[in-house]
């Protein structure tokens, strides 16, 4: 049986992040923004009281794009989004599974943020993180480590949120995992960054020695096209066999220009290296519209939603629009990344694959991609989006003890070649070995006396108009 545990407490603090260039996707640019840490105590039944962390990006204009919100302005939903699901887990007295605890909370979580006019995606952050430092606390507890206590099922996950599965293909699912000692970046390419010559895609030092890219789109079928032409020209240049992945961030309006980027890249023989090596294409339209428009003939390209991921009902709808695939981020929920990764093993038979596929939304070195690596490892995602290692320096606003402290404990995943500690990429492979420690897939904790407490979400009326 799974161990029980109640919550003590739900602590959250911040620092803030800035960018060593701009990282524009969609319709935002992003110079700067908090990193937000999470800090718990729990009672683990029968093995007395553990502490756990976990860390993500206050990421402004993804979780909710509406235009008629500031970027400060979304970043306050996801305040009030954590706020909510402490209170809501924080009234949960009795011992539960640390999943029992989650599918006890979601409903109400999504519900009571709807109310407050905050979107069912941003509404998930504030569980998916709380859910993060419960798992770390628990392993800890344990005294083991995330990869043999996900096998064995440690927080107890069963099919109450996903009445398409049984509980048998979960438990068999994770029983079957063998994670990857070893994970390809995939090196993102923003719509603002250099392609050619001295610091473009192609540069060793820019893309550290990656073999497979991920192109951000803008919405618009003959830029992008142009766009794509010359990074498949400028790729052509590596010397050696690379993979494209793209990815719009809702940009395009509707199918008809969708259709209109597709016949481009069908057809143009200057987008050849780029469709010759493209994988699938990742949430192309906004996510309301995803929902009422089946791909039909586009589907053969291969599409994932990712932003039209917000419930534990997306996938399923998503594949009767004829998406194949899902975007697996620890801040959208790591049990929704079990479960959709349980679902794509379930529905792949030799006619059709589905699958998952990892994306970073700008996970830091430290917690933040240390625990989102794992996640992904476990399910067997051979390559990732990792954006956080070059747009932002290193550890940026860590302490220096603290930023040590991660490198001596795990130094197959961080290195100092003289300019800072910095993430270490192993022939374009991060490796996970390190992770194999006692708890969620972390030695050391943040300073937490070096941080703030999380800020105070304002109300909009306490914005200037």
């Amino acid at each position: 049986m799974p161990p029980r545990l109640k919550l003590r407490d739900i602590a959250f603090f911040e620092r803030p992040v800035q960018f060593s260039r701009p990282f524009r996707f969609g319709a935002i640019t992003v110079n700067a923004t908090p990193q937000l840490f999470v800090r718990v105590e729990i009672e683990v039944e029968g093995k007395g009281s553990a502490v756990g962390a976990s860390a993500e990006l206050l990421v402004p204009k993804w979780f909710d794009k509406r235009p008629e919100l500031s970027p400060a302005q979304t970043v306050d939903g996801l305040r009030r989004s954590l706020e909510i699901a402490r209170g809501l887990y924080l009234a949960q007295t009795e011992f539960l599974t640390a999943f029992d605890l989650h599918a006890s909370c979601i409903g109400a979580q999504v519900a009571t943020c709807a109310k407050k006019n905050i979107p069912a995606l941003a509404a998930a952050y504030g569980p998916a993180e709380i859910d993060k430092a419960i798992l770390d606390a628990l392993l800890r507890a344990a005294e083991t480590n995330f990869f043999d206590g996900m096998i064995g099922n440690i927080v107890g996950i069963d099919a109450r949120l996903s009445s398409d599965l049984k509980e048998a293909d979960i438990a068999t699912f994770l029983a079957d995992r063998k994670p990857l000692p070893r994970v390809a970046i995939r090196h993102t390419v923003g719509l603002d960054d250099v392609v050619e010559g001295k610091g473009g895609v192609a540069d060793v030092q820019e893309n550290a020695g990656a073999r497979y890219f991920k192109l951000k789109l803008s919405g618009d079928p003959s830029a992008d096209a142009a766009r794509l032409a010359r990074i498949g020209t400028t790729l052509e240049a590596l010397g050696h066999d690379y993979k494209v992945t793209l990815d719009a961030n809702e940009q395009y309006a509707d199918l008809e220009a969708l259709h209109a980027l597709v016949d481009r890249l069908d057809h143009e023989a200057a987008l050849r290296p780029i469709t010759s090596r493209l994988l699938y294409v990742e949430q192309p339209m906004p996510r309301d519209m995803t929902r009422q428009s089946p791909l039909g003939s586009l589907a053969a390209r291969g599409f994932i939603i990712d932003e039209a991921d917000d419930s534990y009902d997306s996938f399923p709808a998503a594949r009767a629009l004829g998406y194949r695939g899902i975007s697996s981020k620890s801040c959208k929920g790591l049990y929704k990344s079990i479960v959709n990764a349980t679902r794509a093993a379930r529905w792949t038979t030799g006619a059709e694959t589905f699958f998952v596929t990892g994306e970073d939304l700008t996970c830091q070195a430290g917690l933040a991609v240390q625990q989102d690596l794992a996640l992904g490892a476990f399910l067997g995602i051979t390559h990732a989006e990792r954006n956080g290692h070059h747009y932002v320096d290193g550890f940026g606003e860590t302490t220096a003890a603290e930023a040590r402290a991660f490198a001596a404990a795990h130094p197959d995943l961080y290195a100092d070649a003289g300019q800072g500690i910095r993430l270490s990429i192993h022939n374009g492979d991060l490796l996970t070995g390190s992770l194999n420690t006692t708890g969620f897939a972390t030695s050391v904790h943040p300073d937490w006396s070096a941080l703030r407490p999380l800020e105070q979400p304002k109300s909009l009326q306490e914005y200037p108009a």
